[in-house]
C-alpha cells in the first residue's frame, strides 16, 4: 500500500478529528478518522445517525490529481485504485487503524511499502558442498607376483597324455641340436600349448643352457623323431613314471619333487601349480620357480649332477635342490648368469 501524508499534530481521539494543516507536497491517499455520536469536539459538524459507531475511510485526491505511481520491483507502477482497495482492506478494524497510524505508515514524504520478498529455505540455505571426487594416483603401486595358482590340484590322473603338435624355433647360436617334445596328462586342467610356451621361455634364456654356445635346443611335435620329452604329470602319475625309473620323489610319504629318468624330464603337478613353501613365504614368483624346475631336470638330461649353495647371499646354483632347501642361497633359475656358466659345490 503506498500512501502520501502531510505533517500534522495528532489530537486526542475525544478532540474530534485528526485534522492536520495542508499536504506540503502531495495530497494523501486517505485519511482515518474517528466518528462517535457520543462525543464532538467544539465546531466539528453532528454526524448523521447512520454512521453512528462506525469507523469511516476518508477518499481523497483521486487518481486524476495523482503523479504515476512508483515502479514495484516487478517493475509495473502501482495503480491508485488498487492501493485504495488495499488500504480498506487494512484498516478494517480501530486498532489495526490505530496500528498502521501509530507504526508510521510511510517514513516520510512519498515513501512507499515495498514487500520485501521471502526467501525460500531452498534459497537461503547454502548447498553443502559435494565431497571432491577421489583423484586417481599418479604412480600405481606394482602388483604382487603371483606365488601360487588358485583351485584345486588334481593329485592324480588317467597316466594318458596329450602333447603339443607344434615345432619351435631352434633355440641358441651354435652347437649340436637336442630335439624335445612337450605333453601335459589329461585331466591336470592345463593346456598342453600353454606348457610349452613356459618350457620353450625356460629353455631360450637368456641364461638358459643354450647360452654356453655347445647346445641348441628345439620343440618338435608329438609324433617327431626325438630326444627327449618334458612331461607334467599329477602328483601321483609322477610318482610312478620316476619310479620305474629309479627314481624317488616322496617327501614325507608324499609325492613331492619332479625328477628325470632315460628321455624323460617329468615335472610333478602339484609343484608346478603351488611352488615350494620357502619360495612362497620369501615371494618368489611363481614364474621364476617354473624356470627354475625345467632348467634344473633338463639340465639332469643334459648329464649335469646336484650343486650346493657356493655361500649365503649368493644366487643358488640351478643344479642345487631348490625344491628342498636354499641354505641361505637366493633363489636362481639359470645356469648362466652374465654370459657365464654359475655353478656351485658338487654334491
Amino acid at each position: 500500500m503506498s500512501a502520501t501524508w502531510p505533517s500534522w499534530r495528532c489530537r486526542a481521539w475525544w478532540q474530534g478529528p485528526c485534522w492536520g494543516c495542508s499536504p506540503t507536497r502531495r495530497t494523501p491517499l486517505f485519511r482515518l478518522t474517528w466518528q462517535d455520536d457520543r462525543v464532538h469536539s467544539p465546531g466539528s459538524r453532528p454526524r448523521s445517525a447512520g454512521s453512528a459507531g462506525r469507523h469511516a475511510i476518508r477518499r481523497e485526491s483521486p487518481d486524476r490529481d495523482r503523479a504515476p505511481g512508483r515502479p514495484t520491483a516487478s517493475g509495473r507502477p502501482h495503480s491508485g485504485r488498487g492501493s485504495l482497495i488495499r488500504g480498506a482492506v487494512l484498516v478494517a478494524a480501530v486498532g489495526a487503524a490505530v496500528a498502521l497510524v501509530a507504526g508510521g505508515i510511510g517514513s516520510g514524504p512519498g515513501a512507499a511499502e515495498e514487500v520485501a520478498p521471502v526467501a525460500s529455505a531452498s534459497s537461503v540455505a547454502a548447498p553443502s558442498p559435494a565431497d571432491p571426487p577421489p583423484q586417481p594416483s599418479l604412480s600405481p603401486s606394482p602388483e604382487a607376483p603371483v606365488l601360487q595358482e588358485p583351485g584345486a590340484v588334481p593329485s592324480t590322473g588317467p597316466g594318458r597324455f596329450r602333447y603339443d603338435d607344434r615345432t619351435g624355433p631352434v633355440l641358441g647360436k651354435a652347437g649340436g641340436v637336442r630335439r624335445y617334445r612337450v605333453a601335459v596328462e589329461s585331466g591336470s586342467g592345463v593346456d598342453a600349448g600353454e606348457f610349452a610356451l613356459a618350457v620353450r621361455a625356460a629353455l631360450a634364456g637368456p641364461g638358459s643352457w643354450v647360452d654356453g654356445g655347445r647346445l641348441r635346443l628345439r620343440q618338435v611335435a608329438g609324433t617327431a623323431r626325438h630326444d627327449f620329452t618334458v612331461y607334467l604329470a599329477t602328483a601321483g602319475t609322477a610318482r610312478r613314471m620316476c619310479a620305474a625309473g629309479g627314481v624317488d620323489i616322496r617327501v614325507g610319504g608324499r609325492p613331492y619333487t619332479s625328477c628325470r629318468t632315460f628321455g624323460k624330464v617329468i615335472i610333478n603337478l602339484d609343484r608346478w601349480r603351488l611352488s615350494v613353501p620357502h619360495f612362497v613365504e620369501a615371494e618368489v614368483p611363481l614364474s621364476l620357480y617354473r624356470t627354475y624346475v625345467i632348467n634344473h631336470e633338463v639340465g639332469h638330461e643334459l648329464g649335469n649332477r646336484h650343486e650346493r649353495c657356493p655361500g649365503r647371499g649368493k644366487p643358488a646354483p640351478v643344479m642345487m635342490q631348490q625344491t628342498l632347501f636354499l641354505r641361505g642361497c637366493v633363489a636362481n633359475p639359470w645356469p648362466y648368469l652374465d654370459g657365464r656358466r654359475y655353478a656351485g659345490p658338487r654334491l
